[in-house]
């Protein structure tokens, strides 16, 4: 639960920064967001598993990565923003926020667990 409200609080801070530098009518913040989240959980579960340079015990994992993590990401903040584009009349922002949140965030959860995986490499165990 503590890990929620910190990753909640993270985003929202981030979401209202972005948007006071580049606007609400697209939700960059959002994005952003995801696509962060999506890199530091790749990068985290790849870090800590079994083979990984940084010894987690379940439950720090668990809190990381449910609570901190899935309190930061946005995915339901996603969908309702969608949605509101759709119903707006906005379909190619609504469009463009479905393709670049799926491509983005999955290229980042890949490049975080490929980047753990090097430093995994790179430990002197």
């Amino acid at each position: 639960m503590a890990g929620g409200a910190a990753g909640s609080l993270l985003r929202y801070l981030i979401s209202v920064w972005i948007a006071a530098r580049w606007g609400d009518t697209f939700p960059w913040g959002t994005l952003a967001v995801n696509v962060a989240g999506s890199f530091g959980i790749g990068l985290f579960a790849g870090l800590t598993t079994d083979d990984g340079i940084l010894l987690a015990p379940p439950l720090l994992r668990v809190f990381v990565m449910v609570g901190i993590f899935g309190g930061f990401t946005t995915f339901s903040s996603f969908s309702i923003q969608t949605l509101s584009l759709v119903q707006d009349g906005e379909w190619l922002a609504a469009g463009g926020n479905i393709l670049f949140s799926v491509a983005l965030c999955l290229a980042a959860v890949w490049l975080g667990h490929t980047t753990s995986l090097s430093l995994n490499n790179l430990s002197l165990r």
